[in-house]
């Protein structure tokens, strides 16, 4: 529960805003729930992707980074907890990238898309949720 002084303190959001953040954010949920489906299974191209970054085909390991990838994207979804699971998303993508700096993928295509994903995340929470932008203000 908000007291006044909180309510006072937070910015109001715009509809547009709003509705931008909410785009941004179902997009990444979209994208993460379905990656880690995919890792729940796990497909072939899975293990051999799995394996051509130097963790094995493992299918154990395929399926516990699935539960960790849909675990942290629904802490995501739900508005309570949504900056937690922004938080963890950050990491787990963050090691995604350091993945792919390690075997030398290309820049911009692979390594990066974890950073474009991340800015994603942040960017559709900040633009929809009114307590980190009272955290994080860009304007006074």
């Amino acid at each position: 529960m908000t007291t006044i002084a909180e309510t006072a303190a937070s910015p109001e959001i715009s509809k547009p805003a709003q509705w931008t953040g909410r785009v941004l954010s179902g997009l990444v949920i979209v994208f993460l729930l379905f990656d880690g489906a995919i890792k729940l299974v796990p497909w072939p191209v899975v293990t051999e992707t799995m394996d051509r970054m130097g963790y094995g085909s493992s299918e154990s390991l395929a399926r516990t980074l699935g539960v960790i990838t849909i675990a942290c994207t629904v802490l995501y979804t739900i508005p309570p907890t949504s900056i937690l699971g922004a938080i963890l998303l950050t990491g787990y993508l963050g090691g995604a990238m350091a993945s792919h700096v390690r075997i030398g993928s290309p820049l911009f295509s692979h390594t990066l898309f974890g950073f474009y994903l991340g800015l994603m995340v942040w960017g559709g929470l900040w633009l929809r949720d009114r307590n980190l932008r009272g955290l994080m203000p860009w304007q006074r």
